[in-house]
């Protein structure tokens, strides 16, 4: 955000627009997910299955069955609780506080996000690595160096 003040702040978070809420939608991806998809983090759907990683329901997973934009919640399949009446209601659940264990990838945009997303991260990792000369190439190096100086 552009600004350092929690009053303001605060504000924007919760008179945001639906499509700037989507960004702040994003949860962490499982190990795996991450590895193979070279990204850490995407934002939350329909049909995402997901992992509760805190609270009372820590440890189960299931399917993201609603996507609640305007409270910023996620509703996760066989997370419930029940009510005094005996009925079962679905409980809400941060996107920051579930890892995102299977991803819906019905969507071909979806699809091409996720490429765009990782292909900066795939495009750094060559530049990165430079391979460092082994102990033994560097004595080598000398030895020539002494053999060509001495003659």
């Amino acid at each position: 955000m552009k600004t350092t003040k929690p009053k303001k702040q605060r504000k924007r978070l919760h008179q945001a627009p639906l499509h700037e809420r989507y960004r702040r939608f994003a949860s962490p991806l499982s190990p795996e997910l991450k590895g193979s998809h070279n990204t850490g983090s995407v934002p939350v759907r329909t049909g995402d299955t997901v992992r509760v990683m805190r609270g009372d329901y820590k440890g189960l997973e299931g399917k993201v069955t609603r996507v609640d934009r305007k409270n910023y919640r996620v509703f996760v399949e066989g997370v419930t609780r029940e009510k005094v009446d005996g009925t079962s209601t679905p409980v809400p659940i941060h996107p920051s506080k579930v890892v995102i264990t299977r991803l819906n990838l019905d969507d071909k945009w979806r699809k091409e996000a996720l490429n765009r997303k990782g292909a900066g991260k795939k495009a750094e990792l060559p530049e990165e690595k430079e391979e460092p000369k082994t102990s033994t190439e560097s004595q080598g190096e000398e030895v020539k160096g002494q053999e060509s100086g001495g003659t």
